[in-house]
């Protein structure tokens, strides 16, 4: 079985009006379009041709849907869920939890009574959110925390925020993160307004880029403590196919770009800054990962001619890049699959079969755990998603 999916754009405030028009080639209707959701998430399923939703049909016949293996590792859950996301303004900077922090998390919240779609409520669900991220053009994002000495560097040369600065040089990475989300947006504002005007003054080119985005963040969240951990983040500008991937306890936000996203099957998302929606401070900083990160780039590996992995160690899916240029490419992959055609043109079968289904751009389809190898062909490239 492999058919083609009806998914849904959400239209998040951050969404790039263009981006996922020109993608799959329609005129943008003046509306933020920030993701593409293709999957089984209880809060937007992707749709089949029968207008089933392909979380009413994997609830039905997990082990027909998913196959044995995978039904039986998550519980008759579909494991991943893949996006196309485009940002035209920064996310918030965010983390997400482990498997057993947001076991408890999510307990702790349905004992509490807080609606499921609440938007004070923390964990929407009981599993964790690794996620990777693979760049489709230049893709700029805050990912981990830099080496301290690099941040120690960047407040001395701009010679503000010296508190944060003496907090960095002992050693304290958390209690300083901590100190600064949690001071209130009163109090924030001198503070960000002498980062800003030290980030427009700065004519090195050291920390050209880490400026640049901090004076724009100054400009557009003046009283937001978020502005003050970019400080701490690394800056990374991702070029085509470039990836990052993003464990339990990553801090991160993404900035400006397209990509296409993987994930578990969650939507579980600590807020701590740049954002108007809700933020528990204390609550992301009880599953952050503080251990600095000297780079956060994933490079993919060639694995067969047109075929590149890149390799996670995540249990909850696996992606591959299939460059298409006319002839065939087998894919090996198991359990449930989603194949997402991000350029030019893809034709899709199931193993064995005379079956196929044809995707442009910004189309994707889906086989069932139990099918065979599939098979591509065409001029572009699709992204392979499965659980193994």
């Amino acid at each position: 079985m492999v058919v083609r999916l009806q998914n849904t754009i959400r239209d998040y405030a951050w969404g790039s009006r263009t981006a996922i028009p020109e993608l799959i080639g329609v005129e943008p209707d003046g509306r933020p379009q920030a993701e593409v959701w293709m999957g089984a998430h209880e809060s937007a399923p992707s749709l089949l041709p029968s207008g089933e939703s392909l979380f009413a049909l994997v609830s039905a016949d997990a082990v027909g849907v998913l196959g044995e293996e995978t039904a039986a590792a998550f519980d008759g859950r579909f494991p991943f869920l893949a996006k196309i996301l485009a940002a035209e303004q920064p996310l918030s900077i965010q983390a997400h939890p482990s498997r057993e922090q947001a076991v408890d998390g999510f307990a702790r919240d349905e004992a509490a009574g807080i609606p499921r779609d609440a938007g004070d409520r923390n964990y929407k669900d009981a599993w964790p959110k690794p996620e990777i991220l693979i760049a489709l053009g230049p893709f700029d994002a805050l990912v981990g925390f830099r080496p301290i000495a690099s941040s120690v560097a960047l407040l001395q040369t701009l010679g503000v925020l010296d508190e944060l600065r003496e907090l960095l040089l002992d050693g304290k990475l958390q209690e300083a993160f901590t100190s600064f989300m949690s001071t209130d947006r009163d109090a924030i504002r001198p503070l960000v307004a002498a980062l800003g005007e030290a980030c427009r003054a700065y004519e090195g080119a050291e920390f050209a880029l880490e400026t640049e985005t901090l004076a724009r963040l100054c400009d557009e969240f003046p009283d937001d403590p978020g502005v003050l951990a970019a400080l701490l983040l690394n800056r990374v500008r991702l070029e085509r196919f470039d990836a990052v991937y993003l464990p339990a306890g990553n801090v991160h936000a993404y900035l400006h770009g397209t990509g296409f996203e993987v994930m578990a099957n969650s939507d579980n998302v600590l807020r701590g800054g740049l954002t108007r929606k809700h933020v528990d401070v204390p609550e992301l900083v009880s599953v952050v990962d503080f251990e600095p990160l000297e780079s956060p780039l994933l490079a993919g590996t060639a694995v067969a001619p047109g075929v590149t992995e890149y390799e996670t160690g995540c249990e909850y899916f696996a992606v591959r890049r299939i460059d298409l240029a006319g002839t065939p490419v087998e894919v090996a992959a198991g359990g449930p699959r989603i194949v997402a055609c991000v350029d030019g043109s893809a034709t899709v079968g199931a193993g064995g079969t005379d079956e196929v289904v044809e995707l442009s751009a910004g189309q994707s389809a889906f086989l069932r755990g139990p099918e065979g190898p599939c098979t591509l062909r065409g001029s572009g490239t699709a992204f392979v998603v499965s659980a193994r």
